[in-house]
């Protein structure tokens, strides 16, 4: 794994085992609440713990980064890589974190083999989608009531066959694991099912023909580098009425270009990390339940570095008070 980005950061990550079963050990009065009704914590881009120094920019980005990283890549892909990381705990220790939404950007590599699937944030990773799918699969295994969703989202190069191989995939690696769409279940059911994987899938035309997809779940994406800003966009949000079912709430800050030219020697971590206590402070105040100004699933970077998890499971307390 040469190519792998290092995981040295400058927090110290929490203990990731404290709520690895946190699903299991709510109170029994919420195992009947519907999950777009419960608070859910879920990691923003995944999967960009083990970005490539050696890749190439991706496709999607402009024609000015694509040949300045053919020019001068000991330049550029540093530097992207250091606007491009939001996660470096990986995806199991994300799960033993309590990370239950999984924000799965896929693509294929025009210089990758027919069928290998990566992840991709600018650049892409080391990992291969199908490799990552079985651990997560392996993880569940080991906690039975533990649900997971998988946001299954870009798809950067697919073709019709690639998405037909990547549905495969999703198939042959969970089975009857799988939750088929309609109504948003409970945990009670889905353990009755034996069921733990909600995939939601950003391409229509897939999801009508396999009943086993979800459709794409909104995602608030407030494109904001300051907590405040952030902040304020996703009260607007709120108040314009939540979605009927799933849907995330991200409190993930984006970098801009302005910001990243007057800010060379930084990094998403170093913007990011000063915020978490002005952001965390948001999460605590919000309830999740039915209301037109209710939370669901809440997206963060860096998760280990503050208590936003354990943050985002507690509100499910204020549901038990109602």
């Amino acid at each position: 794994m040469g190519g792998q980005l290092s995981a040295s950061v400058s927090f110290q990550s929490l203990p990731c085992t404290t709520n690895a079963d946190w699903m299991s050990a709510l109170c029994p009065l919420l195992w009947d609440v519907p999950l777009h009704h419960l608070s859910i914590p879920g990691s923003h881009d995944t999967m960009t713990y083990c970005l490539n120094k050696n890749s190439p920019i991706s496709q999607t980005q402009s024609r000015l980064l694509q040949l300045l990283d053919k020019v001068l890549p000991c330049v550029t892909r540093p530097l992207v890589l250091k606007w491009s990381t939001t996660q470096v705990l990986n995806v199991t220790e994300q799960l033993d974190a309590g990370v239950r939404y999984l924000d799965l950007r896929i693509a294929h590599m025009l210089v990758g083999s027919e069928k290998n699937l990566h992840f991709v944030h600018m650049v892409y990773t080391t990992v291969l989608v199908e490799d990552t799918l079985t651990e997560i699969s392996e993880w569940l295994e080991s906690h039975p009531r533990e649900v997971v969703i998988l946001a299954c989202r870009n798809f950067e190069g697919m073709t019709e066959d690639l998405h037909e191989y990547l549905v495969a995939c999703i198939k042959n690696i969970f089975g009857d694991m799988l939750c088929p769409r309609g109504e948003v279940p409970t945990l009670r059911q889905l353990w009755a099912r034996g069921q733990q994987v909600i995939v939601s899938y950003e391409e229509a035309s897939v999801v009508s023909h396999h009943a086993e997809l979800w459709p794409g779940i909104p995602y608030w994406w407030g494109d904001q580098v300051k907590a405040q800003e952030l902040i304020r966009y996703l009260e607007r949000m709120k108040s314009c009425g939540r979605p009927g079912g799933l849907f995330v709430a991200g409190i993930n800050l984006t970098e801009n270009l302005a910001y990243v030219l007057g800010h060379p020697s930084e990094s998403l971590q170093k913007m990011t990390l000063p915020s978490l206590p002005c952001l965390r402070a948001w999460v605590r105040e919000q309830c999740p339940g039915p209301g037109a100004r209710c939370t669901n699933v809440i997206a963060g970077d860096f998760i280990g570095a503050d208590s936003f998890v354990g943050d985002v499971v507690g509100l499910n307390a204020k549901l038990l008070h109602r």
